[in-house]
């Protein structure tokens, strides 16, 4: 490697004046490899530093006097002697470039990167703790093939994610080279030599963030599971490749080329990222254009989000007319991903709608469909200005006059309290709870008993009300619309207590057991007799029916205990004071008057728990 004690301070420029073409020649002629003249056969830039200085004056020398022969025209034989000088020097600055490239270009380690980028505020905390470790823990079989020595890139400020990837005393060296090759011509020589060492670090920098070179067909055939890996992997390598390689490159291109008009460093930058980042968007893209499915939403969302928060860095780094095509096409991947994004809606819309499960949940409780769909509800907030911004422009679309397949469809009641209000995303989360309520609906059919078809109905909304209530989800559908669906709660919970226990109350009425019109005729003990049977085997049917019955949150539960105890222990209460005594003189009064109130509360308040039905009534 070569010598890297070099004087801090920028070399001078060597001599205007110049020492003559003769002495040019002579310096010229003892560094080029087919000379006699074997003395020189080291690296000018590793020997001591007035080599260098005299080599680069020779240049100048030879290339003014090509410059006044060209001019006059006057000797073809000087003329055609200066140019194979010149070209000669050519060569070797483009060795000596080379050879300076490939020592300086430093080794970058992606733990130290990810932990600069962190305390530069690049990434929220917490985020890279985990790509850390996994880079971490990879860095031992990678090293294990680098050579010993190797340079590591340190951080330019403490508070800065770039990095100098060429130690800056080596930067005037090359400057100074690559000045000289594009004012004699060989631009294009000079730029090939720095893009394609530079690109190969950058791609091996890529490497070890873990980005592996991928076509989009092998991207596609990854299942699923490690394709999520990867995702996390390549939102973090995005973010550390824009906000410190990338704009680091760029930077070091700047310096390198800082002699040259803005358009050969913009030229040499787009030859050396262009590669590598669109290494990086061809697996974006892979992933954009893959099979839709609803597990993918929330990845796809964070890899739309990096796109969108890092393209503000993206235009001001590949900035310039050589880099427009990658600006694009940055831009058409997001687009790409958003379409991807809303077309994932419209097949989870289409999958609420269409999962047609047979078996009924056990106890009328809370449906599996009905907890991923809320959950799915509640992690759109984390993305709700992303999602907000990709339905606005949906909507927008719409109204331009494309059709749309999928859009929300919002009710006419809706409509008149004013949906024409809500946000997009409001209106799209609205539309999902509908579908699934309407799902619920078909599923609540598969019950045999009204009263379980009431009750799976209002466990399922209260759910519902409660997930949106919980959550951020409120502050987007608004408080209105848990009006509401509460409201269709309590009508469920009303509807499944006159299917369930109407029989039980209907049992408890005085009509038929008076033997007059009066209330203080005589009383038909035949009938009163009946009537308390009738009681018994009505309350013995709801109970047996529904101690395997279930709800699962535990004040809705006691709610509904209090609201049938309510209505049934003073009518039963009553019933057995103005009754009871009419049948102690006769026979086996215990068969008619089974149950105490206490009996009854006492029952009432086991319900609800998912109890074995198995379970029998037993008196106190």
């Amino acid at each position: 490697m070569a010598d890297s004690s070099r004087e801090t301070e920028p070399d001078a420029a060597p001599d205007s004046q110049g020492r003559g073409l003769e002495f040019a020649e002579e310096v010229i002629l003892q560094w080029d490899p087919s000379s006699s003249d074997r003395s020189h056969q080291s690296m000018i830039w590793d020997c001591p530093r007035d080599e260098a200085i005299t080599y680069l004056e020779a240049v100048d020398e030879i290339q003014g006097a090509l410059e006044s022969l060209l001019v006059t025209q006057s000797d073809t034989k000087e003329l055609s002697r200066v140019q194979n000088l010149r070209l000669l020097s050519m060569n070797r600055l483009e060795e000596e470039f080379k050879h300076m490239l490939v020592a300086y270009s430093e080794s970058v380690d992606p733990e130290w990167l990810m932990e600069n980028c962190s305390r530069a505020g690049s990434f929220k905390s917490g985020h890279l703790d985990d790509l850390v470790d996994e880079i971490a823990n990879s860095q031992s079989s990678v090293e294990e093939e680098c050579e010993d020595n190797v340079p590591v890139a340190r951080p330019v400020g403490e508070l800065k994610p770039l990095v100098d990837l060429i130690p800056p005393v080596i930067i005037p060296d090359l400057s100074n080279i690559a000045q000289r090759m594009i004012n004699a011509g060989h631009k294009r020589e000079c730029l090939q030599v720095y893009a394609s060492i530079r690109k190969n670090v950058l791609e091996e920098t890529l490497y070890r963030l873990g980005i592996e070179k991928l076509s989009i067909e092998e991207v596609q055939r990854i299942p699923w599971e490690t394709q999520e890996s990867k995702i996390r992997k390549w939102n973090q390598a995005m973010k550390v490749s824009v906000r410190a390689l990338f704009a680091s490159e760029k930077q070091l291109c700047d310096d390198v080329f800082s002699e040259s008009s803005r358009n050969v460093a913009d030229t040499c930058f787009n030859e050396v990222a262009r590669g590598p980042m669109m290494q990086l968007l061809s697996f974006s893209e892979a992933v954009a254009i893959s099979r839709r499915s609803s597990e993918k939403l929330f990845k796809m969302l964070d890899m739309y989000e990096t796109l969108q928060d890092l393209f503000p860095e993206i235009e001001e780094i590949f900035c310039g007319e050589a880099c427009s095509s990658l600006r694009t096409e940055v831009a058409a991947i997001q687009t790409r991903l958003g379409e991807c994004i809303r077309g994932t809606f419209a097949d989870f819309e289409n999958a609420i709608k269409g999962e047609q499960s047979r078996n009924p949940v056990p106890g009328g409780g809370v449906h599996p469909l009905t907890r991923y769909v809320m959950n799915y509800i509640n992690f759109m907030c984390d993305y709700s200005d992303t999602l907000k911004s990709l339905f606005a422009e949906k909507k927008e679309t719409k109204l331009e006059g494309e059709e749309t397949n999928h859009s929300p469809q919002v009710s006419h009641q809706e409509e008149r309290a004013g949906s024409n209000e809500l946000s997009p995303l409001a209106a799209q989360m609205i539309h999902i709870a509908q579908l699934l309520q309407a799902n619920l609906d078909g599923k609540s059919k598969l019950y045999r008993d009204l009263a379980l078809t009431y009750l799976f109905l209002m466990n399922n909304v209260h759910y519902i009300v409660q997930k949106v209530k919980t959550t951020d989800v409120r502050s987007i559908v608004g408080d209105d619309w848990v009006r509401k669906q509460s409201s269709l709660v309590r009508q469920y919970a009303s509807s499944y207590q006159r299917a369930g226990w109407g029989k039980v109350l209907a049992c408890l009425r005085d009509e038929g057991i008076h033997t007059t019109g009066s209330f203080s005729s005589g009383v038909s003990k035949v009938v009163l007799k009946e009537r308390f049977k009738s009681f018994n085997l009505a309350f013995e049917e709801v109970h047996k029916a529904q101690v395997s019955w279930i709800v699962f949150d535990s004040l809705l539960r006691e709610e509904l205990r209090i609201s049938i105890s309510d209505k049934l222990l003073p009518a039963y209460r009553s019933f057995l004071g103005r009754y009871g005594h009419y049948l102690e003189t006769q026979r086996h009064p215990e068969k008619y008057v089974k149950y105490s109130s206490d009996d009854i509360e006492d029952f009432l308040n086991n319900l609800f728990e998912g109890t074995s039905a198995s379970m029998s009534l037993r008196k106190k």
